[in-house]
């Protein structure tokens, strides 16, 4: 079974060989920690890095626009990103309709030629799935990170923006759909040349919390989020969303909208709670600690969390997967525990 096979039949229920596993590590760690150190877990971990080529050439991370230090950049869409450290993503700090008063001369971007936060190349996207299926990757299209609310947000800025959906002005319903006319071009895009999953991120939450109440998200996001889904689900394609913080108030909201497979934070919103709601009903793809037990715990209470994770959220049926990212402060000790754990536990229901 290859890696596209095992992934579908983990999304739906269908008896995987193994529960998928992702180890993602920042560009910004390569400074952090050293080359030869990330060099030798990578290499220690062919499980979560079966392309790795234990090489002595340079490695140069390749840092995203939104994510150079000292080098301000404006997006698709106008917005100015920040950072301080190169590879940490950065904030937006210009929201180019800060002012109502620009809008009637505001334009979007065109999705033939960009993503919304860079150009992108449809001849290319097309290649690049057809190769990936061809070769027993699955077939991943998908928005860009923040592709509706955050979109907004760094627009308008998050406070105009929550004040425009309370008091329901009619220009904020015109920005949505102006937004979603774009996201939904690049949906449609992505399905012509062959996309069979489709990826939906967008951060809703806060350490406690969601980032809009939710009568204002179900009235002015979840009916956008519906109809960008639309097509894909129609397509046959699976949907897929990841969303940053707590978003137990919303998260029936995006099932219900359509999610197949949610990606979710496991400490801020409760292992046991999402236990309880989507465990053997919904393929939860579990974004593991960034906060407290990785940066904080020792390496035996770092096993001791993807253990109770596959225990109380695995089926042998499937419907769980996992994913890890690592970034600078987390002791690597911890970092190779945590490699060695979800090595160890992808074929616990095997």
């Amino acid at each position: 079974m290859n890696q596209r096979e095992n992934l579908l039949r983990a999304a739906r229920f269908e008896g995987p060989e193994y529960i998928p596993m992702a180890f993602h590590i920042n560009p910004a760690c390569w400074k952090r920690y050293g080359r030869e150190a990330l060099r030798e877990l990578m290499a220690g971990h062919p499980f979560l890095f079966p392309d790795f080529q234990e090489s002595r050439e340079e490695i140069t991370p390749q840092y995203a626009s939104v994510a150079r230090a000292g080098e301000p950049f404006t997006d698709d869409w106008g917005c100015v990103w920040e950072t301080t450290e190169s590879g940490i993503t950065g904030r937006v700090t210009g929201h180019p309709l800060a002012d109502w008063e620009a809008f009637e001369k505001y334009q979007p971007p065109d999705p033939a030629v960009c993503c919304g936060i860079g150009p992108l190349d449809w001849d290319k996207e097309g290649e690049r799935l057809r190769e990936d299926r061809a070769e027993g990757r699955l077939a991943a299209g998908g928005l860009r990170h923040g592709h509706t609310f955050l979109q907004l947000c760094d627009i308008r800025g998050y406070e105009n923006f929550l004040f425009d959906m309370m008091n329901e002005d009619a220009r904020a319903r015109r920005l949505i759909r102006m937004v979603e006319e774009f996201n939904l071009e690049i949906v449609r895009r992505c399905i012509e040349r062959g996309a069979e999953w489709m990826g939906y991120p967008d951060d809703l939450g806060m350490q406690v919390g969601p980032m809009a109440p939710p009568r204002l998200f179900r009235e002015f996001i979840k009916p956008s989020y519906q109809r960008l889904m639309a097509p894909a689900r129609e397509a046959g394609c699976a949907i897929h969303m990841h969303s940053d913080g707590d978003i137990r108030l919303l998260a029936d909201d995006l099932v219900d909208g359509g999610v197949e497979v949610l990606n979710l934070q496991d400490l801020v919103n409760g292992i046991d709670w999402i236990a309880g709601r989507f465990a053997g009903r919904v393929c939860v793809e579990l974004d593991v600690d960034r906060q407290k037990v990785t940066r904080f715990g020792s390496p035996r209470d770092v096993e001791a969390l993807i253990r109770e994770e596959v225990e109380k959220l695995g089926r042998k049926e499937g419907g769980l997967m996992m994913i890890y990212g690592l970034y600078p402060g987390v002791p690597l000790e911890n970092a190779a525990a945590l490699m060695d754990a979800m090595e160890r536990y992808a074929s616990f229901y095997a």
